[in-house]
């Protein structure tokens, strides 16, 4: 074993002068074993081939004499560091069908399972290029709801399609009343998060066979159990918030009393702070979501002083040049989402049934409201939400008021339930009845046309490029947003964009080539971008439109991929592992004030926010059926019952067997690991 410096620069030096002398195709395992490597020390991880070994021999000397930032990024980024990863995402209804369009369910999960199959194939080529024989494995944790409303999302596990190595693990929320069976609002789950994290550092841990290497956060809750969960396994933490409320509902911070019965922005804001500053690192989508522009404020910036009246006042809650902040853009799917040239792919016998979807004479209550009288006008598409912040009605309400866009355009807006009385979601349904005041107001029967949420990716990929063929566009009208994978999916199939300018799309789009950037705030102004466009189309016989087009393919392909982000996002896990383990003293005193943060604030917090008032159920089985088969709440039990058997045997600060009345064990840890 090579215990010092001297004796590892002489190992180096030996192995780069053998490795000089054999072909470089030579296999890894003739390398150490017939060529001697392995005698001075050197065993597989190195690489696949001699001429790789000796690649990374050449950057590990290069280190060792003249260390520097861009050859340590290298060095390590060749590194087998990655086996298993685990990412979080407990609220919404997750799942891989029939779940877009559900309650707090939209572009996160679409951007997960794009993630998660991007991850696989770089975890795969990277320990193959290590010269490793493993497979590695990603576990996608979420929430199981026993109510599943038609979903998967009662079964405990499940295969990720496309993938080989990857499932999606489910994990339901429990009280001391048994689990919690029903769907609840993202903005109402924080009583039942510590608990949760509890139960899934076992689940984990019982899935995987050991602790993960990696765990990745999304969005407030899901950053908040992955620090709980890294604090506890000491592993390296990366946030993903996909939307901080606070630059979303603005003055969120001044007036949160207001607001903290419906949205309960104080448990929020506190986990956000507590989970952005335990975090390793953080990735954002772009530089927006860190430190604004000239004329708004960055979702991270918002963060950096605030008051909250009568709760606390924050002076420095996060620094947004700290080193942690990376951006790294997520990209599509390109087996769904590519153009509408591409005729050997298209799915052509769609079409009748879009013919009918969007140019159908009758309405119906549950699924389609409006109508459209003239089809050979472009239609203006919007496809998101139903909420406040997504803003379709806006887009309605610009529409219903410009004349010009009326006479030359359709709008077909898919969102939510067309039947308002359908959702269990408050904002939705207050969103949905003011769509049906806007159609009277405004009288659009005959151009508008108005389609409930739809959840098949493949069909909606066809769809952008039907909206295409007929030479429409697609909006997004958000108040902000975060990033916009729709504005890429559309983009992607050859769609000219208008976009808000409060958020991502803003980056996304160059304003003018391959697309338009309009202000959410100025409705007026932005329909007559958006008319103004028409009118050129109209001019030039839609040279305008194939010049927009163009320039919003070109701008994705070389842009966003997932092969760049699934690169770059493990190549930044292993920088931050090294910093994780190297800088380890000067994090604990951080560490200990996030702890205090906790118990001292977010627990008291937690407690003024009530349990769901729905049914529960205290038999811990199934109302379907009583017998444990997979995916059901009596298998999870009987699962979890072995998953603690396991870990008491096999890891010394697993946690102790559950009560056998079914009620929660009482955390005696701050960060879970006090």
């Amino acid at each position: 074993m090579i215990t010092k410096e001297e004796h590892l620069r002489v190992a180096f030096e030996m192995a780069e002068k053998t490795l000089k002398g054999i072909p470089k195709s030579t296999p890894s395992d003739k390398v150490l074993g017939e060529h001697g490597l392995r005698q001075v020390g050197f065993e597989r991880g190195w690489g696949n081939t001699a001429g790789r070994i000796l690649e990374t021999v050449h950057l590990a000397l290069d280190l060792m004499q003249a260390p520097d930032e861009v050859t340590l990024s290298s060095f390590l980024a060749r590194l087998p560091m990655v086996f298993n990863v685990v990412i979080m995402s407990p609220h919404g209804f997750f799942g891989q069908s029939n779940v877009l369009g559900m309650p707090d369910t939209g572009g996160q999960v679409v951007y997960i399972l794009d993630q998660v199959r991007a991850l696989e194939r770089e975890m795969v080529r990277r320990i193959s290029d290590a010269g490793l024989d493993m497979d590695p494995k990603v576990l996608v944790v979420t929430r199981l709801i026993p109510e599943a409303r038609g979903t998967t999302c009662d079964q405990r596990v499940e295969d990720i399609r496309g993938t080989k190595h990857s499932k999606i693990l489910r994990v339901p929320f429990r009280t001391g009343k048994g689990i919690l069976r029903q769907w609840v609002s993202r903005f109402k789950v924080w009583p039942y998060l510590e608990q949760y994290a509890l139960d899934c550092a076992n689940e984990i841990r019982g899935e995987l066979g050991c602790k993960p290497d990696f765990i990745i956060g999304n969005y407030s809750d899901g950053n908040l159990v992955a620090s709980l969960l890294s604090t506890r396994l000491n592993v390296t933490q990366c946030n993903i918030a996909h939307a901080l409320e606070k630059t979303k509902y603005p003055h969120a911070d001044i007036y949160w009393q207001r607001m903290d019965d419906n949205y309960h922005f104080s448990c929020q804001f506190t986990a956000d702070l507590i989970a952005m500053n335990t975090a390793d690192f953080i990735i954002t989508s772009t530089y927006q979501e860190i430190a604004g522009t000239d004329t708004t404020v960055g979702q991270y910036e918002s963060h950096t002083h605030f008051t909250m009246p009568g709760l606390y006042r924050v002076v420095k809650g996060i620094d947004i040049f700290d080193p942690k902040f990376n951006i790294v853009s997520p990209g599509v799917d390109t087996d769904t989402y590519f153009p509408p040239s591409e005729t050997h792919r298209r799915l052509t016998a769609m079409h009748k049934d879009f013919d009918e979807l969007l140019f159908g004479k009758e309405e119906n209550d549950d699924c389609t409201q409006g109508y459209i009288s003239d089809p050979s006008k472009p239609v203006i598409f919007t496809m998101a939400r139903l909420d406040k912040v997504k803003n379709l009605t806006g887009l309605a309400e610009w529409y219903g008021s410009n004349e010009r866009l009326r006479s030359m355009c359709n709008l077909v807006i898919i969102g939510g339930h067309v039947n308002p009385n359908l959702s269990k979601d408050g904002e939705e349904r207050s969103q949905g009845q003011l769509m049906h005041s806007l159609m009277h107001k405004h009288k659009m029967a005959g151009s508008f046309r108005w389609i409930v949420a739809q959840t098949n990716p493949i069909r909606n990929g066809e769809l952008y490029r039907y909206i295409a063929d007929r030479h429409g566009v697609f909006v997004q009208p958000a108040l902000y947003e975060a990033f916009g994978l729709t504005v890429i999916e559309a983009m992607s199939c050859g769609l000219p964009v208008f976009v808000t300018n409060r958020g991502g799309p803003a980056e996304i789009v160059v304003d003018g080539t391959s697309g338009f950037q309009i202000d959410p705030y100025h409705g007026e102004a932005a329909a007559n971008i958006i008319a103004d466009f028409f009118e050129r189309c109209r001019a030039d016989d839609n040279a305008e439109w194939d010049r927009v087009s163009r320039g919003a393919l070109d701008r994705v392909a070389k842009n966003y991929t997932w092969t760049i982000y699934a690169d770059r996002l493990l190549s930044l896990q292993n920088i931050y592992s090294f910093w994780r383990h190297t800088t380890h003293m000067e994090r604990r005193d951080t560490r200990r004030y996030l702890e205090m943060f906790y118990m001292l604030k977010m627990r008291p917090l937690v407690k003024t926010v009530p349990e769901a008032e729905e049914e529960r159920e205290s038999g811990m089985t199934s109302p379907i059926d009583n017998r444990p088969k997979s995916g059901s709440t009596a298998h999870w039990q009987e699962k979890r019952q072995r998953s603690f058997s396991d870990l008491r045997g096999q890891h010394p600060d697993a946690l102790p067997a559950p009560p056998q009345d079914g009620r929660p064990e009482s955390p005696k840890f701050g960060l879970l690991h006090l």
